[in-house]
């Protein structure tokens, strides 16, 4: 990748920003080198095996310590003559370390779920031998342990016995003389690796000895009285026995570390693979920021984009949609000036960019990208002095450099191209360069103030065009986009608020009236109509949100309402049984009452069933209506009488529903009408039981009851939905279809259809 387009887009930037949530060192310099990819299925497997860390960070506290960069012992030990010192064993040690705590974080990843972290956490492992001998001879804060070898532990016994003997018979001497008085502290100091005394130093001549050093003011002499020379020189005999010791010790561990160092290695690897993981995920959760589809045929759907720059430096950020429909492969921005034509186009090659890294971006969920190979940019004022070249000459010349790379698979983010020279020629020029680019299938973004280039967004194919909005009443910026219109470039504006006289200002004025007529009311008109239509989309957004509030409370209060129904059924039921076993009710009247009970539930469920049941026949193109499952509303696109079930478009994603799943929503204004129904369908078996809020004794009675009916009724596939939550219901399910002879294959639900949540059951013929 081009690092001057890496540099224009700002990608080391988020680099750094990304870097800071790494623990180790070697964590940040893998976060810091990330690039972005061109290969589809390297990509794939970035953006799959982050999905999957997010997802398992979400469920469960994944902490990964901070570990030290241990690739430097690796290179030493390939000397065979070498080894560790402390400080190279402690890093060894901290690091495996780090690995343990981060394995049991983990815990076991189910391999179907989570296929890419199994295969991470198969190479984190802890070799054996070294793993258990550091531990045992390495002391927490990186000293040798007294039992990391008999020898040592022996001649650390012997040290400790000298000094003991050593502090006894000073205290002894000066007790029985009564010389406490000439010692600056009572107590045995070290110098020259020999135990000395701190003497006042005109008391240095009242004894016999050997004085080592002086203190900086002179007023203290460290002393060595004749009585502590021989123990001193024990002392030294043991100290260099136990400096022999420990380097046995440390050649040993070093030799372990040696014969395993294939398996360190892959475990420091793979510890830094997850400690940017672990990052990234941070990163995410930071600013708001999710992993969206890369693919070749993927269209350009990026919903709430934000800058992630700006998501780090401010708040209250403005999200911005950056959407072409499909044949459309060109975005043309116009609109005043500081109202955040270049920051669209920034935001949409930076995210381009780190989508092609795996890195999540801060855009909605479900957004979606295309493959891109190359990231062409023109932006800036590019003029050099030192080498001649003014800001349209070094436009020209990069572009021409990079125009036989162009293909149908880069993105081309020009940014006020053609500028610098006559704006008809310039805009002339900025439109023949967008044919060329369409005509080689690149997807483009273009920030323009030529009118000719905006007309063209408006007239040419595969073209769309959006202008930034200002507010009608403040002039203020909105930072949103209104598509297929185009605005106003405003320079007068913007030199108002920069102060420029307004004799000026009425001048120039006049100038444009003579020029070209006033198109500024136009303009204006539009600009109002765009902001007017943002403001009742947000409107929209709002009571839709809240309609979803109402509706999940309602469905909350049912389902309470439903489980205390159930609650006073096994009270009664459990009551009657009661008295029939001790006698004071009869047989058939407990019967007769158990009946009874069954049928005002039944009644109960029916008439649940009837208002909450929708007509085939009412429901038309284009109404809006609630998908349970999902807890999402979705556009009717098509109706199967037949089959008693629609298509609807749920934010791009398109299915076939059954009508149980869906409530009546909001009827959106359509040009179509009813829909034809092929034929009316009779009363049949549902085909799908939703056991969400039940306790698992129910859910397995109710399961049971469901396979019976669906037998009877003839049925070959049913849909068990479970719920994901902590997996409970999920086990009490397939446990029970293992036993049962109705079932004769089961299995997770596909993405599309409620993925883990859900279970499709192929019953016995």
């Amino acid at each position: 990748m081009d690092s001057r387009t890496l540099q224009l887009l700002e990608f080391p930037k988020v680099l750094q920003h990304l870097s800071h949530f790494a623990v180790s060192e070697a964590g940040r310099d893998a976060c810091l080198s990330l690039l972005p990819d061109t290969d589809p299925v390297r990509i794939a497997e970035r953006l799959s095996l982050v999905r999957e860390t997010m997802h398992l960070c979400g469920s469960r506290d994944v902490h990964l310590s901070a570990f030290p960069d241990v690739a430097g012992v690796f290179a030493f030990l390939k000397n065979p003559l070498a080894y560790l010192d402390l400080d190279g064993l402690a890093g060894v040690r901290e690091m495996l370390k780090a690995a343990a705590t981060l394995l049991d974080g983990l815990g076991s990843a189910d391999p179907g779920r989570y296929p890419g972290l199994a295969a991470l956490v198969a190479g984190l492992t802890l070799p054996p031998k070294t793993w258990s001998a550091l531990s045992r001879c390495l002391a927490p804060d990186g000293t040798i342990r007294d039992e990391a070898s008999p020898e040592l532990y022996s001649v650390r016994q012997e040290i400790r016995r000298v000094h003991q003997m050593c502090t006894r018979k000073v205290q002894d001497f000066f007790q029985n003389k009564d010389l406490q008085f000439m010692l600056q502290d009572e107590f045995l100091t070290i110098s020259s690796d020999r135990y000395v005394l701190a003497l006042k130093n005109n008391f240095k001549g009242r004894l016999k000895g050997i004085v080592h050093d002086y203190s900086q003011t002179g007023e203290t002499c460290y002393f060595e009285p004749l009585f502590l020379v021989e123990l001193n020189n024990d002392l030294q005999e043991h100290r260099q026995e136990e400096r022999a010791e420990e380097q046995k010790v440390l050649r040993f561990l070093s030799e372990l570390i040696r014969s395993e160092q294939g398996a360190i290695e892959r475990t420091f690897a793979e510890l830094v693979r997850f400690d940017g993981l672990l990052a990234i995920c941070r990163f995410a959760a930071k600013a708001d920021a999710h992993v969206v589809d890369v693919a070749p045929d993927a269209p350009l759907h990026l919903t709430e984009a934000r800058h992630p720059l700006l998501v780090f430096g401010h708040e209250g950020v403005v999200p911005v949609d950056l959407v072409l429909h499909e044949g459309q492969k060109v975005l043309i921005i116009t609109g005043g000036n500081a109202g955040g034509k270049t920051v669209c186009l920034k935001t949409l090659g930076l995210l381009g960019l780190m989508a092609h890294a795996g890195l999540p971006v801060t855009a909605a969920e479900g957004s979606t990208m295309p493959l891109w190979d190359n990231f062409v940019v023109s932006m800036g004022d590019e003029q050099s002095i030192e080498q001649s070249l003014s800001t349209f000459t070094a436009q020209i010349r990069h572009f021409s450099e990079i125009w036989p790379r162009i293909d149908a698979r880069t993105l081309v983010v020009l940014d006020e191209f053609g500028v610098g020279t006559d704006p008809s020629q310039g805009a002339a020029l900025a439109q023949a360069v967008v044919d060329g680019l369409l005509e080689r299938g690149a997807w483009v973004g273009v920030a323009t103030h030529f009118p000719a280039l905006k007309a063209y967004g408006l007239s040419r194919e595969g073209v769309r065009a959006a202008s930034v909005i200002f507010s009608p009443d403040t002039r203020k910026p909105l930072f949103k986009l209104g598509y297929d219109q185009v605005g106003a470039s405003r320079a007068l504006d913007v030199a108002r608020e920069q102060g420029l006289p307004d004799s000026i200002l009425a001048r120039a004025q006049e100038y444009l009236y003579l020029d070209a007529g006033n198109t500024e009311e136009i303009f204006d008109r539009l600009n109002r109509l765009a902001a007017e239509k943002e403001d009742e989309l947000e409107k929209l957004k709002a009571r839709t949100l809240e309609a979803e509030r109402k509706f999940a409370r309602k469905l909350e209060k049912l389902e309470q309402e439903k489980a205390r129904m159930q609650t006073e059924l096994r009270a009664a039921s459990g009551e009657i049984m009661r008295e029939w076993r001790e006698g004071r009710r009869g047989r058939k009247e407990a019967l007769k009452e158990l009946a009874q009970l069954r049928e005002g539930v039944a009644q109960t469920r029916g008439e649940e069933e009837e208002v909450k049941k929708l007509s085939i026949e009412a429901i038309a193109q284009g109404q809006v209506l609630f998908y349970l499952p999902w807890n999402k509303k979705g556009q009717v696109q098509e109706v199967d009488g037949k089959k008693e079930r629609v298509r609807l478009d749920m934010g791009g994603v398109s299915l076939w529903v059954s009508l149980a799943d869906v409530q009546p929503g909001e009827r959106d204004k359509t040009d179509g009408g009813k829909v034809v129904v092929r034929s009316a369908p009779s009363p049949v078996t549902p085909l799908r039981l939703d056991l969400r809020g039940f306790r698992a004794d129910e859910a397995e009675a109710e399961l049971a009851r469901f396979l019976d009916k669906a037998l009877l009724a003839g049925r070959s596939e049913v849909e068990i939905v479970h719920g994901m939550g902590s997996g409970v219901m999920r086990k009490v399910v397939h446990e029970h279809l293992k036993r049962s002879r109705a079932v004769d294959s089961y299995r997770l639900a596909d993405a599309d259809e409620g993925g883990d949540g859900m279970t499709r059951v192929v019953l016995a013929g």
